[in-house]
């Protein structure tokens, strides 16, 4: 299997066909983790970054200048001696080099629910981007140590929406809508806040104290359901594209889907529209899913006639209309797990795991809807030099006692209220009979 690092350095060098969104790529992260707060190469390279951003800071030169080999060994090493005592995660998105260290891989969600499952594990090192480790601090025990390897893999569009913001929105919505704990005449109040799981420890926290709820890819359909029985409205952040796809497809009309900017005054919109909204929508989106396109697809259908276009419902709206489907990371596995051999598959979604679906799966012809190779900026910032880093001094040396490096935790201020919004979301079924 031909891994995304390796088709980079292959491509940036010469030795093979293909395009690259910026040759930075073939760098190591540890390049972009000096100086000033960056996503690094790759698709959120773009996206403004607050400059409060954490810095991983310069580890030591010997896992920089170690060879891939060498910190194989030395990463199986620790994790023989460690043993039970560390439970490695693996988001989806991450490169090979990493995925294949990991005791379980998946989305998000099932990461943060692994961890939940694990309270044996002193230490969770969570091969993922930070909102993904706070979530795992959330739902682990108290003496569990989650360990982000890179404190600087972030992820852009979970800061698109900062609790500043949504606190100084909130406040104009109610300034416009009264009491927002007061119920109508249909035991509805004025809106229920419904975050994301791709989103800061905080805004979570935000909405447990707000009535709110949490939603993944997977379930979004079902915590609108939840939403919409309890308030007139919901105030959906910070995607708007899975809030917009998911709404849409419920029956909500686009034109009662607004959109909020967090740098207008009422979000760029009138009190009438503010009224009439079913769904307000956040301005942020996902670099990864906005690359892709209808163009793009209709190429896919022109070369290979009979292709099964999956799509995640991050991407744009009209890219998820010209799709056969459109689903989490797992539901895409699943798609593919499930289809008769010989059947043909164009995914939008990250090209990682598209790459490794394809090499799991080579009795299909598989292939991302994007042909440049532009990884997750966020989740490239993770590197087996990190790996070895944690792990060799969470074992420590006979002159130095084991320590965790990078710790991530949440304050218990946020997370009481943060684990009352995952809770209202795990206790959340499927309803299908609410009005929209």
């Amino acid at each position: 299997m031909t891994s995304v690092d390796t088709t980079i350095r292959r491509i940036t060098n010469g030795e093979a066909p293909g395009d690259v969104c910026t040759t930075d790529l073939r760098e190591a992260p540890w390049t972009f983790d000096v100086g000033i707060p960056s996503y690094g190469p790759g698709s959120s390279m773009f996206d403004a970054i607050p400059q409060s951003s954490p810095l991983q800071g310069e580890i030591p030169l010997e896992y920089r200048e170690a060879s891939a080999d060498e910190l194989h060994r030395r990463i199986l090493a620790a994790k023989e001696i460690l043993g039970d005592r560390v439970l490695m995660l693996g988001h989806f998105y991450q490169r090979d080099e990493v995925v294949q260290y990991a005791d379980y891989v998946g989305d998000s969600f099932q990461l943060a629910v692994k961890a939940k499952a694990s309270p044996s594990a002193e230490a969770i090192v969570f091969c993922g981007v930070h909102f993904m480790a706070e979530t795992a601090d959330l739902l682990s025990t108290p003496e569990q140590a989650v360990i982000l390897p890179n404190l600087a893999a972030g992820c852009s569009m979970a800061d698109m929406a900062d609790i500043d913001s949504v606190e100084a929105a909130w406040e104009q919505l109610e300034g416009l809508y009264g009491d927002m704990e007061a119920k109508d005449a249909d035991g509805l109040v004025p809106v229920i806040p419904v975050t994301y799981m791709n989103s800061a420890a905080d805004l979570k926290g935000f909405c447990g104290r707000h009535g709110g709820i949490v939603c993944t890819s997977s379930n979004a359909e079902t915590v609108l359901e939840w939403a919409f029985a309890r308030g007139r409205r919901v105030l959906f952040f910070p995607d708007q594209h899975l809030g917009r796809n998911t709404a849409k497809a419920m029956g909500v009309p686009l034109e009662r889907m607004p959109m909020w900017n967090p740098r207008k005054a009422f979000g760029g919109n009138d009190a009438e529209a503010l009224d009439e909204a079913k769904v307000i929508l956040w301005n942020g989106f996902c670099s990864v899913h906005k690359r892709f396109t209808v163009d793009q697809i209709a190429r896919a259908r022109a070369e290979y006639p009979d292709v099964r276009v999956i799509v995640h419902p991050e991407c744009p709206m009209p890219v998820v209309d010209a799709a056969d489907s459109s689903g989490s990371t797992d539901f895409i596995v699943k798609a593919i797990q499930a289809a008769p051999a010989g059947s043909t598959f164009a995914i939008g979604t990250e090209i990682n795991l598209v790459q490794r679906l394809a090499a799991e799966y080579p009795q299909h012809t598989i292939f991302c809807l994007d042909s440049v190779v532009c990884p997750c900026s966020t989740m490239y910032r993770i590197h087996p030099g990190y790996i070895a880093w944690a792990l060799e001094a969470l074992i420590g040396t006979a002159d130095r006692p084991g320590e965790v490096l990078n710790r991530i935790t949440v304050t218990d201020d946020v997370a009481e209220p943060a684990r009352l919004a995952l809770e209202r979301m795990l206790a959340a079924k499927p309803n299908h009979t609410v009005s929209v």
